[in-house]
């Protein structure tokens, strides 16, 4: 029993001094924490050679206040250079057909329509044919109009003498029935138009009710669609054509006219169907005419990237001529998605909104805008030979007013005479009209689905000119592919950039590092800004150059991030810890920050054809030629290393910066197309397209680079991918294949395989350190320290 009580002493003493020793060791942990420990720097000199930084205020914040004003001057400037891409032939309207036809291919291209419509017949559905008072008769009707695509609603066909066609495009917001038998704005011209001896087909359209994402259903289908170089709007316009087609198609007398007339988004959608349809003989747009340069205030899925470099509303409307184009300057509709009381839009500061898409207005100008608008299309065409087109300009207080309607059908029949009888009537088709318009829904959503399983052959055709034959080969092959990413997706300002005008201060000091703030000027109102960090012995005076890394912070992230304490968990300090490795950093502000504030800016951007990475570019350029002109640096060693929103970064900018040695793509790397355009349920947990960042949909990715194909443009520069297993990004499967393509480049095709790789984490969305550290050191030519 002794011996048992000396052996509890014993133990009780072991377990005793080692609870003490853990309690030390603990201690010890706390004192020397896993992150850098910095501590800010009473002494705010300049880095030898550039000016005083004095300004004060959020560095961040100014440079996105700067872009903010940068891209509205470039939106202004894209106004005004429109002209010098038109080269209209007034001589004969043959002539003048041939000479807009690059811009209505254009324009085209911009709304996605690339599939040609199909041929067919009205199919009768629904409920059984309805006859109005022996004046006219109404169907439910389906018509062809791509492979899998229909468009489907209302046929109206007069019992008497049809004078001609029309489509009567509704406003959004109405479905068909309401243009038949409503009293609300813009509602019962189409029995007015039928009772007049004119057949109407009706389309529906996708409305703007909130779906259980909370988005709106004209977005939550634009979003994929406008990945996979389609836009919502192009499908419309596309059953329009088609509707003229069937009718076409339909008539007993083939010289019988036809014309388009629509309000709201009705309008916007005949004006784009009757730019591109000679067969369309005349048009009314209502409730959509007027300036477009606030496009980007538009809803999401009015979107066209690239619009405004060509195409303000009056040069789509020269595109009608010499055929007849009637604008009502009358009603416009309202509607505003996250906009305050007085429609400005809502922006937010700290958090995602329940509310998750795009805020967004629909524009209502005022009536001085619209004769200034349609003045500037007049002047396109008055030259116009024989003799002057038909334009026509209606001012009204009204919704499709009487007009209007007048004028309209006297284009199509000089003797047709409105009729004045317009009743309320019991719709059968009305108890169909939502299962109509679901269904509708669902076809396009199935139709981008499809889309996105053929993107890959896509983009295998669109590679083929890609030689792999020898790296000289290589090389010299990737160049037209790296000029087609800068300039049609990633978009570019053909700018000279500003001198850079380097301004620093001394900012935190660690126990090997010392770091510097920088600032420095990029475009007109565009500032690059950022956080140098030094290794404490390197020598400045030129006598030694060292390898620098570029650590670029993720969403809303700044520099500060990646360099201390804050957010640890994700940044592991690796700003500074690669600095006490002995390597030079700079940790950029990329401009994704502030919310609301930067997803707007990507709408501005995109309306003339750019991108935020249109902005990021050259300011990566401007530091990396900065970092290459100081005495310590070696520019032909300068790296980039960026995690998440940086890990896009990573994939965009280094194909385009070429003093970029080497990219790392942290927490980011996968199936970029599927991930954005992806809707069946098991994709929605990683895909974006029922998620808050609104702005991450980039122009017809799914047609030409998804990540491998962005990697390509890397290439031969080493590339790594650095991966977390919990990562909720991707799913490691997605991850792998898309990998496996740049695996494939680098090793079999190119031999190379030794520049690139993969790291497969047990972790989460965060920075590992350890393989990229290594690749560095490897691929940047600087000894590991001894330990």
């Amino acid at each position: 029993m002794k011996q048992l009580n000396l052996s509890c002493i014993l133990v009780l003493s072991l377990l005793g001094s080692l609870s003490l020793q853990f309690g030390k060791n603990q201690l010890a942990a706390e004192e020397a924490p896993p992150w850098a420990v910095l501590k800010p720097v009473a002494d705010q000199s300049p880095l030898p050679g550039t000016q005083p930084l004095t300004d004060q205020g959020d560095l961040s914040a100014k440079m996105i206040e700067g872009i903010d004003r940068f891209l509205l001057k470039q939106i202004a400037i894209a106004a005004e250079n429109r002209s010098h891409a038109w080269q209209r032939d007034l001589s004969s309207s043959a002539a003048y057909e041939k000479s807009v036809m690059p811009q209505k291919q254009e324009l085209m291209r911009m709304l996605g329509i690339s599939d040609p419509v199909i041929s067919g017949r009205f199919s009768y559905v629904g409920s059984a044919p309805q006859s109005v008072e022996n004046q006219f008769t109404i169907y439910e009707v389906t018509w062809p109009v791509l492979n899998d695509l229909t468009g489907a609603g209302l046929l109206l066909v007069p019992a008497g003498k049809i004078l001609g066609d029309v489509v009567a495009v509704p406003e959004a917001d109405q479905a068909p029935e309401t243009l038949v038998s409503s009293d609300q704005t813009g509602g019962n011209y189409a029995q007015q138009l039928a009772r007049s001896g004119f057949r109407v087909l009706i389309p529906t359209l996708i409305n703007r009710d909130l779906n259980k994402w909370n988005l709106s259903q004209r977005e939550w289908l634009h979003r994929p669609a406008f990945e996979l170089g389609r836009t919502l709007a192009g499908y419309e316009v596309q059953k329009i054509m088609a509707g003229v087609q069937q009718l076409k198609q339909t008539s007993a007398d083939s010289s019988r006219p036809t014309g388009v007339i629509g309000w709201g988004e009705g309008g916007r959608l005949a004006l784009y169907a009757a730019a591109l349809d000679p067969d369309i003989d005349a048009t009314a747009v209502c409730g959509y005419f007027g300036p477009r340069e606030q496009l980007w205030q538009e809803p999401a899925d009015r979107n066209v990237f690239g619009q405004l470099n060509l195409l303000g509303d009056a040069e789509i409307a020269s595109l009608v001529a010499p055929r007849t184009l009637i604008i009502e300057n009358g009603t416009y509709p309202r509607y505003g998605y996250r906009t305050t009381a007085d429609g400005k839009l809502e922006v937010i500061s700290d958090h995602y909104p329940k509310l998750k898409g795009k805020p967004g207005k629909l524009l209502v100008p005022g009536k001085d805008d619209v004769r200034q608008e349609f003045a500037r299309s007049q002047e396109f065409v008055s030259g116009l030979k024989p003799d002057a087109p038909s334009l026509a300009l209606i001012e009204t207080d009204d919704a499709v007013a009487s007009q209007t309607l007048q004028v309209f059908i006297a284009s199509l029949d000089a003797a047709a005479k409105l009729a004045t009888t317009v009743k309320p009537l019991e719709i059968k088709s009305a108890a169909q009209a939502d299962a109509r318009h679901d269904a509708q829904l669902a076809e396009i959503e199935r139709h981008n689905q499809r889309l996105l399983q053929l993107a890959y052959e896509t983009r295998i055709e669109f590679m083929k000119n890609l030689k792999t034959g020898s790296l000289t080969e290589f090389e010299k092959s990737v160049e037209p592919y790296r000029e087609l990413f800068k300039k049609d997706v990633v978009g570019e300002f053909a700018l000279k950039l500003l001198p850079a005008n380097a301004r620093t201060r001394k900012y935190q000091e660690g126990p090997k590092t010392i770091s510097y703030q920088v600032e420095m000027d990029v475009f007109p109102d565009v500032t690059a800004y950022g956080i140098l960090t030094l290794p404490k012995d390197l020598k400045l005076d030129g006598s030694e150059k060292r390898p620098v890394v570029v650590t670029q912070h993720g969403l809303e992230g700044r520099p500060r991030h990646t360099v201390g304490e804050e957010k640890y968990r994700a940044y592991k300090s690796f700003s500074t810890h690669l600095a006490e490795r002995g390597f030079i950093t700079f940790a950029p502000q990329n401009p994704y920050i502030l919310f609301d504030r930067f997803r707007t800016l990507q709408f501005k951007a995109q309306s003339i054809g750019r991108t935020l990475f249109s902005i990021a570019v050259p300011q990566h350029q401007q530091l990396t030629d900065w970092l290459k002109t100081l005495p310590f640096v070696d520019g032909k060693r300068i790296g980039f290393y960026g995690i998440s929103y940086g890990g896009k970064s990573a994939m965009r900018i280094p194909p385009l910066v070429d003093n970029y040695a080497l990219s790392i793509c942290s927490a980011d790397f996968g199936e970029w197309v599927w991930k954005n355009a992806a809707t069946d349920q098991r994709s929605l947990r990683y895909s974006y397209a029922n998620k808050g960042e609104y702005e991450i949909f980039e122009w017809n990715l799914g047609g030409t680079f998804n990540y491998a194909e962005m990697a390509a443009l890397i290439c031969p520069r080493p590339f790594m991918v650095e991966r977390g297993h919990f990562d909720g990004v991707e799913p490691d499967d997605r991850v792998a294949q898309e990998y496996a393509k740049v695996r494939f480049l680098y090793q079999a095709q190119l031999g190379i395989g030794d520049r690139t790789t993969i790291e497969w984490i047990k972790g989460p969305h965060a920075i590992h350190e350890q393989g990229a550290y290594e690749f560095l050191h490897q691929h940047l030519n600087w000894p590991v320290p001894a330990e």
